[in-house]
């Protein structure tokens, strides 16, 4: 594990990393949101391999990590909101997409015009990014379509065999893909997909800002991805995944109905009523209800841990949409394929 970018091991490693990204190679290093597949972004044939490893469909951009907002403008073309946005979310969990130069081959781009671009704040994944003095192509590095991972254990299910190099940074601090952007003629902003920077965030920066339909629903057939996240089922375990739209009591009532081995994801509030007729192993916490970090720190994790137990679908509440509730909406929402009953209310 690279506790310390710093010490003197981990420099080796570092640097053994960097070659192996030089040479057109695949490395996975954690970030404060999800384990990346990272690939040399300015090499076509390199960022075709990320596809090839995850299974990826080829029209779903990839996201360019670079060490400091100085180096956007050599893949980018940036604008005054952009420049606003990443002086007060960089480094961190913000990705804003941009018109892209020539630097960036379309396979990281997808063909589209426009490239998706962040700085991380994890200390290993900025100590990479400094060694290798190149930006990297990096979704998360899992199966195309499976639960992204949040630790080490999660890639080696996913990754082992398919890439040169796995970096181990410890359990990721976020949990949840980043927040995409992108700025809009007007001067406002639109959101393309929520993360740990929310929407209340954002304005602050930017009043104006929309968020896109396929944040909340679906992308309108024919439309292209704008940002990765965006079309495609994605977080989603092997297990049907079913989210029910109500309060405790409801969704206790549905729960008891039904019947088969079926796994229950619950707020810890709610599980002293499910105990009263459901077994232990059947009952899986998310958090506190008022918790949204920890739900978001913990979602695809137990999403990963309750598919290996062969359950034949999975229950879990659906999530409010105000604050980091945005963002565990649109991983739950895709990983359930829209997939919500909507309960009676009281």
């Amino acid at each position: 594990m690279v506790k310390d970018p710093e010490a003197p091991e981990s420099r080796e490693i570092l640097r053994r990393a960097a070659r192996i990204l030089k040479s057109g190679g695949l490395v996975v290093f954690p970030t404060e949101t999800v384990y990346g597949l990272g690939a040399d972004a300015t090499d076509s044939d390199a960022a075709g391999r990320i596809y090839a490893a995850k299974g990826r469909p080829a029209d779903n951009p990839l996201i360019v990590h670079v060490a400091s907002a100085d180096d956007v403008s050599r893949y980018a073309v940036e604008t005054e909101e952009s420049r606003r946005l990443m002086q007060v979310f960089w480094p961190g969990p913000l990705t804003v997409v941009l018109p892209a130069r020539e630097t960036i081959p379309s396979t990281v781009t997808a063909g589209l015009p426009t490239v998706a671009i962040r700085c991380p704040s994890h200390p290993v994944a900025r100590a990479l990014l400094m060694e290798v003095g190149i930006p990297i192509a990096a979704p998360s590095a899992n199966l195309s379509g499976s639960p992204s991972p949040t630790c080490a254990r999660h890639v080696a299910d996913d990754m082992m065999g398919r890439v040169d190099m796995i970096l181990d940074g410890g359990d990721c601090e976020i949990g949840l893909e980043s927040t995409i952007v992108m700025p809009d003629k007007d001067g406002g902003l639109t959101l393309l997909r929520p993360g740990a920077v929310t929407p209340e965030m954002l304005r602050t920066v930017t009043p104006k800002l929309r968020i896109a339909e396929a944040v909340l629903g679906q992308l309108p057939e024919g439309n292209a991805p704008l940002s990765p996240g965006m079309k495609y089922r994605h977080y989603a375990p092997s297990s049907p995944l079913v989210l029910l739209d109500g309060d405790c009591h409801a969704r206790q009532h549905y729960i008891e109905k039904q019947s088969g081995n079926i796994a229950i994801i619950g707020y810890e509030e709610d599980l002293p009523l499910l105990r009263r007729s459901l077994t232990e192993e059947r009952l899986f916490s998310l958090g506190r209800q008022q918790d949204l970090s920890m739900q978001s720190h913990r979602l695809f994790t137990l999403l990963r841990d309750i598919d290996k137990q062969g359950f034949d679908k999975i229950l879990a509440p659906l999530p409010p949409t105000g604050g980091m509730g945005m963002a565990l909406y649109n991983r739950m929402i895709r990983a359930a394929a829209h997939c919500i009953v909507h309960l009676p209310k009281d």
